[in-house]
């Protein structure tokens, strides 16, 4: 009986190696924060190899997740994106699949933005009042109630008289995960009222479902053509696509501290994040061009503070840190366990 069962995993092993063989192109998933990225260094990786130019599909973070851990072999994406770090319970789910052998790359860092059109007021935000605009539930009395601020001169005076209207990701994005963790939660604990209730996270990061805040899928793209067409919503997306639409749209500043390049490398912007992807070590040998597509992604003309991802919005990571997943990369370092 064991005989049987090493022999036929021995054939799975050769099945999987053989149908990965059929398969000539890097399948990439995953955030549709990195997507730009990882589109321009697969356009780049194509012009300049022999290798055919990776196919990229923008799912969201938790949905790329989804499908890299799903299993080994041809059907299955070899890299995906994340504009946040693997959970725990997605490792778990790698591993009952038998995605074992992963890679996890950071590449730089993003912040993300609260942007509105040109055509309407440049708005500047605290924490607690981002949090009293698009809370499911708010601090009032000395209990939690469904929130009841319809319009941003509601929540404080010194706001315009106007309807809070704010499109932005969905549950499975990993812009959405930052964003209530970050500035979600770091509102929460500022608003009045808050600690004697001892809210918990997940009070602090369920979103208003009344129409105030409207989920605009994966597609930033699309939240900023439907800012032009509205001057007085706002959108939530990474600093990337602000710095490529600064002609439409305008950053919100945020506890007095506008989204630039510099106020997020600094960390004095206070809504940033870093971003990843992961390598699924399996398909490495037997898809071709993974580990050169790793070389251009992580060379210096790439995602140096002189490197065209730079030019795209990519805030870069210290030169240590460049160095060591570089090297996480080239060797195709099991760091996520």
């Amino acid at each position: 009986m064991i005989k049987k069962t090493l022999a036929l995993a021995a054939i799975a092993t050769v099945a999987v190696a053989g149908s990965a063989d059929a398969r000539d192109q890097i399948r990439i998933v995953g955030s549709s924060t990195v997507y730009p990225f990882a589109t321009t260094v697969a356009e780049q990786f194509g012009k300049t190899t022999d290798f055919k130019t990776p196919v990229i599909e923008s799912t969201g973070s938790g949905g790329g997740l989804k499908l890299f851990c799903a299993g080994v072999g041809i059907e299955h994406p070899d890299v995906t994106n994340a504009s946040r770090a693997i959970k725990s319970s997605e490792i778990e789910t790698c591993k009952k699949n038998g995605v074992t052998n992963i890679t996890e790359v950071k590449i730089g860092y993003d912040g993300i933005v609260v942007a509105n059109s040109k055509a309407g007021p440049r708005m500047e935000l605290t924490l607690d009042q981002l949090f009293l605009a698009l809370a499911k539930q708010v601090p009032q009395g000395g209990k939690l109630v469904d929130n009841p601020y319809a319009n941003w001169n509601e929540i404080d005076s010194s706001l315009p008289n106007a309807k809070i209207e704010v499109l932005g990701p969905p549950p499975t994005s990993g812009t959405r995960d930052a964003f209530v963790e970050l500035a979600m939660e770091g509102g929460c604990k500022k608003v009045e009222g808050a600690k004697d209730l001892g809210l918990e996270k997940k009070a602090c990061h369920a979103i208003r479902e009344d129409g105030a805040f409207v989920e605009a899928g994966e597609n930033d793209v699309l939240i900023v053509r439907k800012l032009e067409a509205n001057p007085n919503a706002f959108g939530i997306f990474g600093y990337s696509f602000l710095d490529q639409n600064l002609d439409k749209v305008q950053g919100t500043l945020v506890t007095g501290v506008e989204p630039t390049f510099e106020n997020i490398a600094s960390g004095d912007y206070p809504i940033s994040r870093s971003l990843y992807f992961y390598v699924k070590g399996a398909h490495a040998g037997t898809i071709p061009g993974i580990k050169e597509y790793l070389a251009e992604f992580t060379s210096e003309k790439a995602w140096g503070p002189e490197g065209y991802l730079a030019d795209k919005g990519l805030v870069p990571m210290p030169d240590a840190e460049r160095e060591q997943y570089r090297a996480d990369a080239a060797n195709l370092t099991t760091n996520v366990e």
